[in-house]
């Protein structure tokens, strides 16, 4: 009785801190994973707060490892009530003007700056108005994705080292500490252009770009591409795409289905009529 009594107090506790909340508390355990474990203020009983190891500093050596006993602040980044931990970040509070500059921002901002660096996971983005990161080039961030709705063959197809840049704010990254940025999301989706200007049962013409064993990618426009299922590549059956098509064919198709959620384009070779090549 004793401990589901316990269990509840601690479930009221810790649904009454909040995400951004600065908590205090003192550590009791650092685990050999450099977990550590805290008992928080108002709540003697047991540990509730966990800051784990990538949350406890940004410097990857930090010159004052957590000792039991310390007294620590940290910040609130999620709460789970089901495991009964609250998870803390020490990192947050080394760099307040960052987290100052970031927690106010939100999704669909319009946010400006400079490209900072151009690594091969994504651009770092140094934003106007926004602080140095401690880690990082650029306190913003544009992942691969989100850089073009077209396929590019290299980042810097796309931009470049000291290019300035207008992105939409998508989240705040409080792993990373940082603005998580998409550049295509200021452009037009050139695929939604194409689906209002084309029907089901339309014909269209494209070069086949890519065989895969299922069927053949066809390029209906700039950018856009649609797949030929296996059994909608001939008239008759065929085991493989080579036995119809090639790369670098020109070829008609007929939409068969778009897809504007998922950006896909259905189309068939076998549905086209029989004057046409």
């Amino acid at each position: 009785m004793g401990a589901e009594l316990d269990d509840q107090a601690a479930r009221e506790f810790l649904a009454s801190i909040r995400v951004g909340d600065l908590c205090r508390g003192t550590a009791i355990e650092v685990t050999g994973s450099r977990r550590v474990a805290v008992t928080l203020d108002g709540f003697p009983a047991r540990p509730l707060g966990m800051v784990g190891p990538l949350d406890l500093s940004w410097r990857p050596y930090p010159a004052s490892p957590v000792q039991v006993g310390q007294r620590i602040t940290a910040e609130v980044t999620s709460v789970d009530l089901d495991q009964g931990i609250a998870w803390l970040s020490m990192a947050s509070v080394e760099h307040p003007e960052l987290w100052a500059f970031l927690k106010p921002l939100r999704p669909g901002e319009i946010l400006s700056g400079t490209v900072a660096a151009i690594e091969r996971f994504g651009v770092f983005v140094a934003l106007d108005q926004g602080p140095d990161h401690p880690v990082f080039p650029g306190v913003g961030f544009i992942s691969i994705p989100e850089l073009s709705w077209r396929r590019f063959e290299a980042i810097s197809d796309v931009v470049r080292v000291g290019e300035r840049v207008s992105c939409e704010f998508l989240y705040f990254d409080t792993w990373n500490g940082e603005a998580r940025l998409s550049l295509r999301a200021t452009q037009p989706d050139p695929f939604q252009t194409l689906a209002d200007s084309i029907s089901v049962g339309q014909t269209l013409h494209g070069q086949v770009t890519k065989l895969v064993p299922f069927g053949a990618f066809v390029q209906v426009a700039d950018g856009i591409e649609g797949l030929v299922h296996l059994e909608e590549l001939a008239a008759t059956p065929v085991e493989a795409p080579e036995e119809a098509v090639q790369v670098g064919d020109g070829v008609s198709v007929v939409v068969i289905e778009v897809d504007r959620q998922r950006r896909r384009l259905s189309l068939s070779r076998r549905q086209v009529s029989p004057d046409r090549p």
